[in-house]
């Protein structure tokens, strides 16, 4: 059965459709969402930046951690340390290890894209192993992370030969994901994360006397009390 509809009704209904597509389009053109009670745009311009080859990055992106803290460092100093080239697929033990070396905290991070931006915005940066290429040829690669821009939604990473190297949040997650969502934080013993969590601080604390940096974890320890 047809059914016919008044004029009336069918200029109701297309200045309804009308006012739904105007609706829609000035929804896309507002910005993103801000990463949660965070800064719109971040950038750490004082991190050292070490440029080389990728299969170098852990090496680089150690040293700019250090060299952010004030140790005198270079990544060929770290060559022998971390046991380069041949450990090169071990590094997920060797930069904690070399680092609380030099009396650092190795502080890990949560498996969250939003954690690692809150410590960008509080100047931390922060150390990420990700995953570069396709599916049947990437490779992990090393960097650290200085920024962010949430209204392009994109990571500011110290990576490879590549001072800026800008990556969406999407990708970023997707190639952070596959290698595990490894991140970590290299701090000075009296320099507390943002939003710290008291037993992971302490953990790492008692890693780092472990290591023999007995002095260094007390003051890590007593920095919570401050």
């Amino acid at each position: 059965m047809l059914h016919l509809f008044p004029t009336s009704c069918v200029r109701a209904r297309r200045l309804l459709a009308a006012s739904l597509l105007a609706g829609l389009a000035g929804c896309a053109s507002q910005p993103p969402v801000s990463p949660k009670g965070l800064p719109q745009r971040v950038e750490i311009s004082s991190v050292p930046f070490y440029r080389g080859h990728a299969n170098h990055g852990g090496a680089m992106a150690l040293a700019a951690m250090l060299s952010q803290q004030g140790v005198r460092i270079t990544p060929g100093l770290l060559d022998k340390p971390l046991g380069l080239p041949e450990a090169a697929d071990d590094l997920e033990v060797g930069i904690p290890r070399v680092a609380r070396d030099y009396g650092m905290v190795v502080y890990s991070l949560d498996k969250r894209l939003q954690a690692l931006l809150t410590q960008v915005a509080a100047g931390n940066p922060v150390l990420v192993r990700y995953r570069d290429g396709a599916a049947f040829w990437g490779e992990s690669r090393y960097a650290v992370m200085i920024g962010y821009d949430a209204y392009e939604q994109r990571v500011l990473l110290r990576s490879g030969m590549n001072r800026r190297q800008r990556m969406a949040f999407d990708d970023f997650n997707s190639a952070w994901e596959k290698e595990g969502n490894w991140a970590v934080l290299v701090q000075p013993p009296r320099h507390l994360p943002a939003q710290v969590d008291r037993q992971r601080w302490l953990r790492a604390a008692e890693e780092l006397a472990g290591a023999g940096q007995e002095l260094a974890a007390r003051q890590a320890v007593s920095a919570l009390e401050q």
